[in-house]
């Protein structure tokens, strides 16, 4: 039986970075709302509560009964998790004087306590909290201190009970991963068996015994998270695996082609199917970011639905979605970041039920599962790539004559980043977690060219650095190299005069404009 650790979420915006430091301790997790706890789950060997927006005193907080998993499983309380276990418990949580936001140092820490085996006495934290605990439940007593924080963590007398109101998740808090380790290996007592192989063997397994005899269809994008799901459903139903590569017009340049030779050689049965002119002229004049998304995600749909029809034993759509995409498109607070076309439900005239397999995997853990499936690099190594494609990278209506402007532009900035060979050997590409080109067609600059006056758009060049999409850096790239890029799009592209480079993070930014 696979061991799992439950994270139960409050809403806080780095649940989920929680979830991925578990990962990383080979450890399977489940990031569920905070009042879905599984009371009977045998593989269950340890619980934490996420922080959260809401104030403990909050009439709209998030509340969950303490005692489905309070001693019967190791519990972490993670700053609004720390302080409702208080003040639940019958200690005393007030507003601060001072918002405690940023870094601070352990002043105090029990490093003979096991959440804190291996730490420095002067170990940086990140706090993130208005309100602080001022006195602790009976039967509890403070394991760290900062100078502004006296109980900035504290453990139970009773119970296998311990809480922080700092974030151990985040990079910012340097040992977080120590502390992360303790409580998940040494406390919790996982086998860290966790690991690519130890996946496809379960879902191998469990896909076997879910889909049976039946056919499924599965739409393929050319990127990583659709290719490594075509190739582990193959691995388990073989030829019942039907693959439909849906042109919709917004693809990079020549990106139909590229993808359909991709596949060969991987034993997919892959249809083409070109539906370019249906998505152009349902987009026409829409110029809404979340309006795109849900007509290519409807116009997909359909397509589907109409090839499903040619299949008639088909009983099940497939789709790469994967732990991002539905973290972004669903919040127990009620706000969704952005849609994606392949989250939600399926129209019940599609007569199809939905299978995911990669529904619990950050971007990453998906490469490795790759690798573990024997892919070639050449398509493991494949930058992220928006569902909806250029449409998202448009900023107005989409237009051919607009997308064609940026795949030329797109596919310069690229086919220049595979070249380019950084001073230790390695592709400035695979430096870089997700590149591409935007165009600002609702602007316009002046430029000169041949000593004539130009107005025309400018174009965006994004690149950033990630491990898991839900934090990115953006990407220092060489000068040079950006200055060869933005010289050969505006002497190539009709159309451009101006190459700008974005330097936001995510947060506050996200990765795609839209």
């Amino acid at each position: 039986m696979q061991q799992k650790i439950i994270i139960l979420d409050f809403g806080s915006q780095t649940t989920q970075l929680i979830g991925r430091r578990v990962r990383e301790l080979d450890t399977f997790c489940e990031i569920l709302p905070y009042n879905k706890f599984p009371a009977d789950d045998p593989s269950v060997i340890g619980v934490i509560l996420s922080g959260s927006p809401y104030s403990v005193h909050d009439p709209n907080a998030f509340r969950v009964d303490l005692s489905q998993f309070m001693g019967k499983y190791p519990v972490l309380g993670i700053c609004y998790g720390a302080q409702y276990i208080a003040h639940t418990g019958g200690g005393r949580v007030e507003c601060a004087d001072s918002r405690e936001y940023g870094r601070a140092h352990l002043a105090m820490v029990d490093t003979q306590n096991p959440l804190f085996r291996g730490f420095d006495k002067d170990s940086q934290v990140w706090m993130s909290h208005g309100d602080t605990i001022t006195a602790l439940p009976e039967g509890c007593h403070a394991i760290a201190s900062t100078g502004d924080v006296l109980n900035a963590a504290y453990a139970s007398d009773r119970y296998p009970l311990w809480a922080v109101q700092f974030h151990p998740e985040v990079y910012h808090t340097l040992q977080g991963k120590q502390l992360l380790k303790n409580f998940v290996v040494d406390i919790c007592g996982s086998q860290q068996q966790w690991s690519p192989a130890s996946f496809v063997d379960t879902t191998v397994r469990e896909l076997k015994e879910q889909l049976g005899n039946d056919r499924v269809i599965l739409g393929l994008s050319g990127g990583v998270d659709s290719s490594v799901c075509g190739v582990l459903l193959n691995r388990a139903i073989g030829d019942r695996l039907t693959c439909i590569f849906v042109d919709h017009g917004m693809l990079r340049k020549n990106e139909f082609q590229k993808v359909m030779e991709a596949y060969q050689g991987l034993g997919l049965n892959v249809i083409g199917v070109d539906a370019s002119d249906k998505f152009f002229a349902d987009l026409a004049g829409v110029t809404d970011p979340e309006q795109k998304r849900k007509i290519i995600g409807r116009d997909f749909v359909e397509v589907f639905n109409a090839e499903a029809h040619k299949i008639t034993d088909a009983r099940w759509l497939a789709q790469g979605t994967i732990y991002p995409d539905r973290i972004e498109s669903l919040s127990i607070t009620g706000m969704t970041i952005k849609s994606h076309h392949n989250v939600g439900g399926l129209p019940k005239e599609m007569h199809l039920q939905l299978c995911e397999p990669l529904q619990w995997l950050f971007k990453d853990e998906v490469r490795r599962v790759g690798r573990e499936l024997g892919m070639p690099d050449r398509l493991i190594k494949r930058h992220p790539f928006p569902g909806p494609g250029l449409a998202v990278r448009i900023l107005g209506d989409i237009t051919r004559e607009r997308v064609r402007i940026l795949q030329e532009a797109d596919d310069i900035y690229i086919e220049n980043m595979l070249a380019y060979v950084c001073d230790d050997g390695e592709r400035l590409y695979d430096k870089v977690w997700q590149a591409g080109a935007i165009l600002l067609s609702t602007v316009r600059s002046v430029g000169v060219m041949g000593d004539e006056r130009t107005y025309e758009h400018p174009v965006a060049l994004r690149a950033v650095t990630s491990t898991d999409a839900m934090t990115a850096d953006w990407a220092h790239l060489p000068y040079d190299f950006l200055a060869k890029v933005s010289n050969e799009i505006i002497n190539k592209v009709r159309g451009v005069n101006r190459v700008c480079y974005d330097i936001s993070s995510k947060p506050p930014a996200t990765i795609e404009w839209e």
